[in-house]
């Protein structure tokens, strides 16, 4: 449900959408090393079975997202990850469509990278399970973040999407709580079996090299 569909949005939007996520997707892929294609090809799959996940809520049905998870574990690949996932799920299942695929991957791949920035925000500090806790607040902000974007535009639309804009946000609310758990509990088990999958410092914004 926190993707848009095809025939929703006006071309404006469509169009900035698109815009915006190549400009996002140069900067995800920029100086990319061929060992970082298998890790980010694992999350990408990961993304796509995400989505066949589905919850009944009321008079819908919401499916986990994982955007924060790819944030955690690519940093600024995470929107790599999330763009070639939509696309396969626009594909394979129509969730979305390809006109939509821009402002889909946009109000997904943008809270992954929100989230890698936030769960940075843990280096320096000196406290017991800062992986977890940092990883659950990245996984619900993730969350939360998408479904904002999406109502958002729905809100834009008019009045007539008022109802619907609320809709979303109140059925994904279970949604930020699973994925908030779960990526906290990814995060402090992968710190202690394999914390290499940790996205790391190298991945900085300013990266230069």
């Amino acid at each position: 449900m926190v993707h848009i569909s095809d025939g929703v949005l006006p071309l404006a939007m469509l169009a900035a959408g698109f815009l915006f996520t190549l400009i996002l997707l140069v900067f995800s892929m920029r100086n990319i090393r061929i060992e970082e294609i298998p890790k980010v090809s694992l999350i990408t799959a990961a993304l796509f079975v995400a989505s066949l996940v589905h919850f009944p809520i009321g008079p819908t049905s919401v499916h986990l997202i994982m955007n924060g998870l790819a944030g955690i574990l690519l940093g600024r690949r995470a929107f790599i990850g999330v763009f070639v996932a939509l696309t396969l799920q626009a594909v394979f299942f129509q969730h979305g469509g390809l006109s939509v695929l821009g402002v889909n991957a946009f109000n997904i791949g943008v809270p992954a990278l929100l989230a890698w920035q936030l769960f940075e925000k843990r280096r320096g500090l000196e406290s017991p399970h800062l992986e977890a806790v940092f990883g659950a607040l990245a996984g619900g902000l993730a969350v939360l973040t998408s479904v904002l974007l999406v109502s958002l535009e729905l809100l834009a639309l008019g009045e007539a999407f008022n109802e619907i804009s609320l809709l979303v946000i109140g059925a994904h609310l279970p949604v930020i709580i699973i994925e908030a758990l779960v990526v906290g509990a990814a995060a402090g088990f992968l710190l202690k079996v394999k914390p290499e999958m940790l996205a790391d410092s190298s991945s900085k914004i300013m990266e230069v090299n």
